[in-house]
């Protein structure tokens, strides 16, 4: 039995943050509902064509956007839709929907909780109000407070909190206090993510103009190395680049897709890994969402797969196990990816420690150009 996980795009947002170069779209919410039969459809078409005698679902994951500023309903029916046509889901699947601190009312997260979702991943980036207020956010650390006691009310085990470094005007003393403030909740999940300029964004914009000015790389490194000694220090273990948990608590969704499990994406935008095959949802126009159609990208050839499986894996801290990679293609990677290999431990960005192959210190400050090697 393979396993397959699930992505749902919801393109709406009450505002799109400064920062934000995802698939999204502010004050669009009369073409919610079309969107969301289209969706349903989809989903409909989709799954039919699995064969549920070889596959399972593992997770499933609700995505944006800000899945949290619909009506919860449309949540709803999607799980609804998808239950009715997978013919098997595991009765240990993940089920996360992403949400963002002003749009998740009480009344929407017991929908939530009614429709099988058992994780959380609450949007927060910051608790210093005036730097939120500087991305583009509309919400206050208030708010997140509000929301994440709401979902612990609700008996919410498993709530994975976003926070940002590399931001605008951000210094050491800021990630201190919101880590601080984090920690002392324990949420079961922490992603930290760097703070990336994207063009055709505010920020962009506003960098290239000089009416920003962002932490130089020294700071910046500096961020995430005390990012990652604190939340180690506090029971959270490193699994990822960019994600923290407790023990048992990794995301499944995620951790799948590192290790290149197949899953199929719903929605504009979504992606789908399956049958060696990668493909994209787009669309012509972005007025009313209606020309959606699939877009291969790529049928893998075989050693574009293994290549692939090394660059996922090198995303974990645990890196990649040499007899999984046996156990699955066949072959040793040390031996396949000889050259590769040797010139990063030589320059010590991987350090090869008995059956796994994985980053240094130093891999981990440059990971980029590790990853680049098995583009």
């Amino acid at each position: 039995m393979k396993k397959l996980g699930i992505y749902v795009h919801i393109p709406f947002c009450k505002k799109k943050c400064d920062y934000c170069d995802f698939l999204s779209y502010s004050g669009k919410e009369e073409y919610v509902e079309s969107y969301i039969k289209k969706v349903e459809k989809e989903i409909e078409d989709e799954l039919n064509k699995i064969n549920f005698k070889e596959y399972a679902i593992s997770t499933i994951y609700i995505g944006g956007g800000t899945p949290s500023f619909i009506d919860s309903k449309y949540i709803v029916e999607i799980l609804f839709k998808i239950r009715k046509y997978a013919k098997r889901i595991l009765t240990d699947s993940e089920i996360t929907i992403e949400i963002n601190p002003g749009t998740a009312t009480k009344e929407k997260l017991e929908d939530y909780k009614n429709a099988g979702i058992n994780r959380l991943s609450i949007g927060l980036q910051e608790t210093n109000d005036k730097i939120l207020k500087s991305i583009g956010r509309i919400h206050t650390y208030k708010e997140f407070l509000e929301t994440y006691n709401l979902a612990r009310n609700l008996e919410f085990t498993n709530i994975n909190v976003d926070l940002m470094i590399g931001l605008p005007n951000q210094t050491i003393e800021d990630i201190k206090n919101s880590l601080q403030k984090i920690i002392k909740l324990n949420p079961e999940h922490i992603s930290v993510y760097s703070l990336i300029l994207e063009e055709n964004t505010v920020f962009y914009e506003k960098y290239k103009n000089r009416e920003i000015e962002l932490p130089n790389e020294e700071l910046e490194r500096n961020m995430y190395w005390y990012v990652k000694n604190t939340l180690e220090n506090s029971g959270y273990m490193h699994y990822e680049i960019s994600n923290f948990a407790k023990k048992g608590f990794e995301s499944k969704h995620n951790l799948d897709c590192w290790s290149q499990e197949e899953y199929l994406g719903f929605g504009i935008g979504a992606h789908s890994y399956i049958n060696k095959m990668r493909y994209s949802n787009e669309i012509s126009g972005t007025d009313n969402f209606e020309n959606l159609q699939k877009s291969v990208h790529e049928v893998q050839k075989e050693i574009d797969t293994k290549k692939e499986y090394m660059l996922l894996g090198l995303r974990k801290l645990d890196g990649i196990s040499i007899q999984n990679f046996k156990l699955k293609f066949g072959e040793n990677p040390i031996f396949l990816f000889k050259e590769k290999l040797n010139k990063l431990v030589d320059e010590d960005l991987l350090i090869i420690d008995g059956d796994s192959i994985k980053l240094t210190n130093k891999g981990l400050d440059l990971a980029n150009l590790v990853w680049e090697e098995f583009v």
